[in-house]
């Protein structure tokens, strides 16, 4: 409710802190960020709230805050009556912020009268820093990180920058450090020829030195024992980060993503299904989950999928109307319903605005071969991929099951083993889906 866009990162970070702290305490069942965030900036009934989303009780507040000072108040109300059972004005310095988040959650445990165990205390006092200015870059990093678009290398070098000076402010920041391994691990393992980078690793493991709880920080070390085939320990580190934190946006989509690789489909389609349920706005995690769904071949999800994904993607485009991938996953997903005109209109756009953009064209070529059912294009799609793309990118594509159809195309042969004999890599054969046993996790 705080009304000011440009503080909007620093209001939501709060409120995630917030429910970050009482899903901690055991005796209370708290909803997610994104079911939350959805009555966000609305003049809403409470007691309709409530029973629209199963809760007996509603905290709603709002942040300002200017120059080194902040106003937050907060309201703890009943869902069935509309009653208010503690409310509060704090009017502090910014340095005052982890204090107010603690008696936020104090106030409502003992509203609530519910019996706070020790090691639940400890656990919602825990903050990461005592420097206000490291958490407000850390918020301000993590908006970026969560809203922006999933392709763009510009987003993720601001994450990192910003991250830097966090980090320059309090050196064992973990969360900070955690961010950058997530952004490092990006670039590395992305769509393009990223090998040369940080795979992010070291700034996991400076983060798992610091805090041993942060689920994020052990999704780079999975990555980097993925590559390496090492996918029973890659594994243990999923589920050792799921344990921690199975609500985790990150921890859900980059173990999708990696299940993919590992052609667990199955597995893959249920994180993603959890992530995008987190943050719905992700149309990138949507795309992801239209290919878990075609390679499935799962029609009517894939359709389901596709019509959401348009109504993201239609937004994103008319705000932006040269983002190659938000126009590739949308000729993907207008094909996906069969609006063959539209879907060809958003190829083509894709194509000429954004069309170094290997991101994209792999996207598009997956969809040109298992939606179009148009082989030659999707071979010609993706050429510029293989002849540049880093190992990660020619281990993906070795393996990725909606490219299966491409597979006894002489051509397409031939360009993946010219990507093999360019890095000095093996050739990797795609294992079939059906003989992947179900993981254990």
């Amino acid at each position: 409710m705080s009304g000011d866009v440009e503080q909007e990162y620093f209001s939501d970070g709060i409120s995630e802190d917030i429910t970050t702290d009482l899903s901690k305490i055991s005796a209370l069942a708290v909803t997610a960020r994104n079911t939350a965030f959805t009555f966000k900036g609305q003049a809403v009934n409470v007691c309709e709230v409530a029973r629209s989303v199963h809760v007996s009780h509603v905290l709603e507040g709002s942040v300002r805050k200017a120059g080194g000072r902040l106003r937050i108040t907060a309201q703890l109300i009943d869902g069935a009556t509309g009653e208010h059972l503690w409310a509060e004005r704090y009017d502090r310095d910014l340095t005052d912020i982890f204090a107010i988040q603690d008696e936020i959650s104090h106030a409502i445990v003992e509203a609530l009268e519910v019996r706070l165990l020790p090691a639940e205390r400890k656990a919602i006092e825990q903050r990461g820093t005592t420097s206000a200015e490291a958490y407000d870059l850390y918020l301000m990093a993590r908006n970026c990180w969560i809203a922006g678009d999933f392709s763009d290398a510009r987003r993720v070098g601001r994450v990192i920058r910003i991250c830097q000076q966090a980090i320059d402010i309090d050196p064992d920041y973990a969360q900070a450090w955690a961010l950058i391994a997530l952004g490092q691990a990006h670039v590395f393992h992305g769509i393009g020829p990223n090998e040369g980078s940080d795979d992010g690793a070291v700034a996991a493991a400076r983060a798992l030195a610091l805090d041993p709880n942060i689920a994020e920080a052990r999704l780079p070390m999975a990555w980097r024992l993925v590559v390496r085939g090492k996918f029973d320990e890659a594994n243990e580190e999923l589920a050792e980060a799921m344990r921690i934190n199975p609500d985790s946006w990150e921890v859900n989509k980059e173990a999708a993503r990696l299940f993919y690789r590992q052609r667990r489909i199955a597995e893959a389609t249920v994180h993603l299904e959890r992530a995008i349920r987190i943050v719905d706005a992700d149309f990138h995690g949507w795309g992801m989950l239209l290919a878990c769904y075609l390679a499935q071949e799962d029609g009517a999800r894939a359709k389901e999928c596709a019509r959401r994904i348009i109504s993201l993607v239609e937004d994103v485009v008319a705000r932006d109307p040269d983002n190659g991938i938000a126009l590739a996953i949308g000729a993907n997903s207008f094909a996906a319903v069969e609006q063959w005109g539209q879907a060809r209109q958003w190829v083509s756009r894709a194509e000429r605005f954004d069309s170094g953009n290997l991101f994209m064209r792999y996207n598009l070529a997956f969809g040109l071969a298992e939606i179009f059912k148009d082989q030659d294009a999707a071979i010609a799609m993706i050429a510029p991929v293989l002849a540049k793309g880093g190992p990660s990118t020619i281990r993906l594509a070795a393996v990725d099951p909606n490219l299966d159809g491409l597979r006894e195309k002489a051509r397409f042969q031939e360009m993946m083993d010219d990507a093999y004999r360019r890095l000095g890599m093996k050739p990797i054969v795609a294992i079939p889906q059906e003989a992947v046993a179900p993981l254990r996790s």
